[in-house]
């Protein structure tokens, strides 16, 4: 049974013969771009349950390609892992804020890569409540549909990533209650993940800032973490 549909933008063709190879190996169907243009077809084309894009491409470079699906409504919630051969904590962090929900460092195995793919797919999967839960989450005008994984403020629909959107849920569910950056990463990233607490913060900051008037209930606890203000709902 196939584990889901891959998109791999990548101009290396080699890179992209051996990520399509094993990742066909553990069951997923994959598809291929060499270039940004290309990529965002294919995505249009394809509604993948994943995007893997490489960092600098030809043409329309990595970050664009991600600014570009988080802006599609079509594609606004498909998980992005970015893929860069660049280390440093300022890149990584860039592409966080252009709407990735993870990125892995160049060289790196092929097995590494599955084991991403698979969490990140997991942690999405996982945001469906259980029964017992109420699949509809309100404080004050923001609403939070968990089920349809919509979010409004007031009358405005708001588009999050998946990441983002797992940090609302956590956050405004349990209102009132300070999360540390570790329980955040572990929530809404997954245990699989290894991430700096840097990451979770570039998170919330996006997120603020699409919550526009509401983005200040998320309230910074110096030395802890962060909470969703308790207000008159």
């Amino acid at each position: 049974m196939a584990e889901g549909l891959v998109l791999v933008i990548d101009d290396e063709k080699d890179l992209l013969e051996l990520v399509r190879y094993n990742l066909e190996k553990e069951g997923y169907q994959v598809r291929t771009a060499e270039d940004g243009e290309n990529g965002l077809e294919a995505a249009v084309r394809e509604m993948p349950d994943i995007v893997i894009v490489d960092l600098m491409l030809p043409g329309i470079d990595g970050l664009d390609v991600c600014r570009r699906l988080r802006a599609d409504q079509r594609m606004a919630r498909t998980p992005i892992i970015m893929l860069t051969a660049k280390t440093t904590e300022t890149d990584r962090v860039v592409g966080l804020e252009m709407g990735a929900d993870d990125y892995i460092t160049k060289p790196f195995s092929p097995r590494e890569l599955a084991a991403r793919i698979k969490a990140v797919l997991r942690r999405v999967s996982s945001q469906q409540p259980p029964v017992s839960q109420s699949r509809i989450i309100r404080r004050g005008g923001l609403t939070i549909d968990l089920e349809r994984r919509g979010v409004r403020c007031g009358k405005e629909n708001i588009d999050l990533t998946a990441t983002e959107f797992r940090l609302l849920q956590i956050l405004a569910r349990h209102a009132g209650r300070v999360y540390t950056r570790s329980e955040l990463i572990e929530g809404a990233l997954g245990k699989d993940i290894a991430v700096v607490d840097r990451t979770i913060d570039v998170h919330i900051t996006s997120l603020r800032r699409k919550l526009g008037i509401f983005g200040d209930r998320i309230e910074t606890v110096r030395g802890f973490g962060y909470r969703f203000q308790e207000q008159l709902d």
